[in-house]
């Protein structure tokens, strides 16, 4: 008993330990490349591409794209996820699992390109973001319907046995004990679409993968630096705010 509790403890001290030094790293790790990359501006390409405005607007338009998708993931798979926990619609959960599993198992540039065709060439924001999401979407929905699943028959029974209603015991009962999962699931969808708006760029949706495209057509290894740690840094951003949600949003009793 004691070596258990000892052992639950030590992990989630190294979970606040790592909350505490992961966006520590992410900053010192972008500090030093940029200063780096402004001290090696010696070229019209680097000097081009590695301006304050330049940097800020790619950045920006990547964090807007991660955004949309995890909007749109949440509000696609939470509803779904729970509709297909329910009695009358469990026959149906392999088949729209199955259809998500596509959607992650597919490539992501391929996906990209597909919607690209399937719209006439048309280009823009919405172009990259729908088929990102469709690829983000499998973990949130898969955690949704495990969280719900896990929850203990014996509780939805006392719920039931107290008067609550079918929807009052979903959402005083259910989905509270199911937000670790969700959370979690989120957490994985937003570090799949921070990687995958790299892609953006092939359909004009900008983002910092422009400067690991441009760098890399040009062998210009200083853009092509600052573009790929951009990116990792993003990733590393919305994994630590994935953390920090699961660690203070969950149920204190599941903490």
């Amino acid at each position: 008993m004691t070596s258990a509790y000892s052992s639950d403890s030590g992990s989630r001290g190294a979970e606040r330990l790592r909350l505490f030094a992961q966006p520590i790293v992410a900053a010192v790790l972008v500090a030093v490349v940029l200063g780096v990359a402004y001290a090696h501006r010696d070229n019209v390409i680097t000097s081009r591409n590695i301006t304050a405005s330049t940097l800020l607007t790619l950045t920006w338009q990547h964090f807007l794209i991660s955004l949309a998708v995890a909007l749109i993931v949440v509000l696609l798979a939470v509803p779904l996820g729970v509709l297909l926990s329910r009695s009358w619609a469990r026959r149906l959960s392999p088949i729209v699992i199955g259809i998500a599993n596509v959607g992650q198992a597919a490539p992501s540039v391929g996906l990209l390109v597909l919607f690209f065709l399937l719209t006439n060439g048309t280009t823009g924001f919405w172009i990259a973001t729908l088929p990102i999401a469709v690829y983000a979407l499998l973990p949130v929905l898969r955690n949704t319907l495990v969280g719900l699943q896990q929850v203990d028959p014996a509780l939805i029974d006392a719920g039931r046995g107290i008067g609550m209603s079918g929807t009052m015991v979903l959402l005083r009962i259910e989905l509270p004990l199911s937000v670790p999962f969700i959370l979690a699931g989120l957490r994985t969808a937003l570090v799949l679409a921070v990687g995958t708006a790299s892609l953006a760029w092939f359909v004009g949706a900008g983002g910092v993968g422009e400067l690991i495209d441009t760098g890399y057509k040009l062998s210009n290894w200083t853009v092509l630096s600052v573009g790929a740690v951009l990116a990792m840094a993003l990733a590393l951003l919305v994994d630590w705010l994935g953390g920090v949600a699961e660690q203070y949003l969950s149920p204190k009793g599941l903490r």
